[in-house]
């Protein structure tokens, strides 16, 4: 069945992510896809190449001919399923029931609801996020749970992972630790960056080195915390990767801080995906999806203290690495892998087509 997908926003993030995943998985799939972006958005530009796509004005959520615009494209795909990602595009959608066509609303966040309120049906990324929507008044008949999937992991040669090394300045025997994500708050990078000045510079005779990979608003603050903490040396500012793969497999270990209030974190995914083991918080998403001791080591949000003695636990101790990297990588197998996610979302359009 064929389904079209809207997203409206003009710059990259995680959403916008997450769209250029799920609809290159479809496509691996068989399905049917068609994605409608914002005109000249970076999606819109520097993406999308092998994807069906058309494009739209979609300026403001006020604008009629925005409106109009939108709708006239939809109608013309007459995709049976209509699947709109954040407000822009969902708030620029409005289709009547019972006219063949089914708007479903995906919700990465916990966002204000009265502008998703006139979808036909939800689907949220994390239990709580719809156990909240249902609480926010949403039909619980319509919200629906499908989690994310993770990326299989791409392959990086040996002379790739060399010229980063040398890049970074960093020898074999150095310990990489990787961190990803947008440099805002809620990432939790400062508890982050707390955590390596309280390690020493070297455990077990080997170099301690942190590498951040995105890009954003708190980065200055963040360098600055880095030079008083006299971190230069051991702290490295990678910048925004669209293809994260080398730098996941450089690493020895995966760290993800992030403050209580993140919903879902795809690293979580990333770093089991690429066998690696795993220091996190204990923010909403970890709590639903991780099981401590099992297949990460997780700490209490904005404690650096803790997150400190969880990183040092885990790099001075081998069969421990060993443990929680292969639990991760049955847990992308059993619960996130991309096939059992987009048969999921299969089933989940039949379901609701079978209704309309």
């Amino acid at each position: 069945m064929k389904s079209l997908h809207i997203l409206g926003s003009k710059e990259m993030g995680g959403a916008e992510r997450w769209l250029l995943r799920f609809v290159a998985a479809m496509q691996r799939h068989g399905e049917d896809i068609e994605v409608l972006v914002r005109r000249g958005s970076e999606l819109d530009q520097h993406h999308l190449q092998d994807v069906p796509k058309i494009t739209a004005g979609m300026r403001t959520v006020w604008d009629p001919f925005s409106k109009y615009e939108l709708s006239r494209l939809v109608a013309a795909s007459a995709a049976p399923i209509v699947q709109t990602y954040m407000g822009r595009a969902t708030r620029l959608t409005h289709l009547k029931r019972g006219r063949g066509q089914v708007h479903l609303s995906r919700l990465g966040g916990y966002y204000k609801l009265d502008p998703f309120r006139h979808a036909h049906a939800w689907i949220g990324n994390t239990k709580g996020l719809c156990d909240w929507m249902i609480q926010g008044g949403l039909p619980a008949k319509d919200v629906h749970h499908i989690t994310n999937f993770a990326d299989p992991a791409r392959p990086c040669n040996a002379d790739t992972q060399a010229e980063l090394r040398e890049a970074l300045q960093v020898q074999p025997e150095d310990w990489l630790m990787v961190t990803a994500g947008r440099l805002i708050d809620v990432k939790g990078h400062a508890t982050l960056i707390e955590a390596m000045r309280q390690l020493p510079a070297e455990l077990g005779g080997r170099r301690l080195r942190l590498i951040l990979l995105g890009d954003g608003p708190l980065r200055e603050a963040l360098e600055t915390q880095v030079r008083q903490a006299g971190l230069g040396s051991r702290v490295h500012f990678a910048g925004w990767q669209q293809d994260p793969a080398q730098w996941f497999h450089l690493s020895d270990m995966v760290v993800f801080p992030s403050q209580d209030r993140e919903t879902l974190g795809n690293v979580i995914l990333e770093a089991w995906a690429y066998g690696k083991p795993l220091a996190c918080t204990a923010f909403r998403g970890a709590r639903e999806i991780a099981h401590p001791g099992e297949d990460a080591l997780v700490s209490p949000c904005d404690d650096a203290e803790s997150l400190a003695e969880n990183m040092r636990q885990l790099i001075e101790d081998a069969s421990l690495q060993n443990t929680l990297a292969r639990n991760g990588l049955k847990r992308i197998e059993q619960d996130f892998s991309e096939q059992v996610i987009i048969d999921q979302y299969r089933a989940l359009y039949a379901q609701l087509l079978d209704n309309r």
